[in-house]
């Protein structure tokens, strides 16, 4: 049974003397108790404005958020601010993109993640510190003792990412959100905070949304792989089945682009044509048309409509890529 179910979930933003731009157009999926899925796209695609609207950390003006956000039962869209305040850091972790700008460059680690344990725990000061200092330590940071009073900026990327995930841990949440967690930190650390991820959700049973537009994170980490483009989701399918045969153009082009260790030597990398910002809207064809190497005239003037298989894979496309050019696609 889902733990997290997002039903046609749509941010608009307005601002006054502009025209309403549509983030996020109608996305549903749901997370288990246990599972990762992952949101994977280009920046520009709806990624982390989809986390915050599930967290409720969009501003009150100038964003307009409908559809349903079912948490345990509970639309999350729909709770008072003190009952949402109330679930945030307790039922409700996030890991936010960017830890610099994240935590409070005036407070000590310390401080920062023991604040968190004395307001959902009814924890003291004094009895939150150890807690606070077992978390950095489970994190792997070395000499907790030590970190704990020192400020974000005497910390590395990779620590201070790590003191999120702690501050994220602190009270045991059910459901994670990670957005973009191995942004700008090296290889080595990279994986070592994809495999404390991986640990944790297979220790707690933690359902993990992991928000990234590296496919090699996709690849070792998640179950599920939701595909999104211009804010809605363009294919759903299971990791081994969605890296196997992609259908989507997108995907099998997001996919191509990536470096591979099995290439010839000098061989150029396949980019897709264009930007994110080069589309139509959905009402009134693809949004992804104008960079499909797949289109034809209907993708031009009709909105493709959502088809599921007996497998549950989703695909929303006029014209899919065929296992004959998958098959070369993966000899090349």
């Amino acid at each position: 049974m889902a733990l997290l179910e997002v039903r046609d979930l749509s941010v608009v933003f307005a601002s006054k003397g502009e025209p309403p731009v549509t983030a996020v157009d109608g996305i549903s999926f749901d997370v288990e108790p246990g599972q990762t899925v992952g949101l994977v796209g280009e920046s520009g695609c709806g990624k982390s404005v989809t986390s915050l609207a599930i967290m409720g950390l969009l501003p009150s003006r100038g964003a307009e958020v409908s559809g349903a956000v079912r948490f345990d039962g509970t639309d999350l869209l729909e709770l008072p601010g003190k009952e949402l305040d109330a679930r945030r850091g307790k039922d409700l972790g996030m890991v936010f993109q960017d830890p610099l700008t994240s935590l409070n460059p005036v407070v000590p680690i310390g401080l920062q993640v023991s604040e968190v344990i004395e307001r959902h725990r009814g924890l003291s000061r004094k009895e939150a510190m150890p807690e606070a200092e077992h978390l950095l330590e489970r994190v792997g940071i070395p000499d907790p003792n030590r970190r704990l009073k020192e400020f974000p900026h005497q910390l590395s990327g990779g620590m201070r990412q790590r003191a999120l995930i702690a501050t994220a841990l602190a009270c045991k949440p059910r459901l994670l959100i990670a957005d973009e967690p191995t942004t700008a930190l090296d290889v080595t650390i990279q994986a070592q905070i994809l495999k404390l991820l991986a640990d944790l959700v297979a220790e707690t049973d933690t359902a993990l949304i992991m928000i990234t537009h590296d496919l090699g994170v996709v690849a070792g980490l998640c179950d599920e792989v939701n595909v999104l483009y211009a804010g809605r989701v363009v294919e759903r399918a299971q990791r081994h089945e969605l890296f196997a045969r992609p259908k989507h153009p997108y995907t099998a082009g997001l996919l191509a682009s990536v470096p591979r260790l099995d290439s010839p030597r000098g061989q150029q990398l396949t980019p897709i044509d264009g930007s994110v910002a080069d589309n139509i809207p959905w009402d009134a064809g693809c949004a992804f048309c104008p960079r499909c190497p797949n289109a034809l005239d209907v993708c031009e003037r009709q909105t493709p409509e959502v088809s599921v298989d007996v497998s549950g894979r989703l695909l929303r496309c006029h014209n899919p890529v065929r296992e004959s050019m998958t098959n070369t696609m993966e000899a090349s």
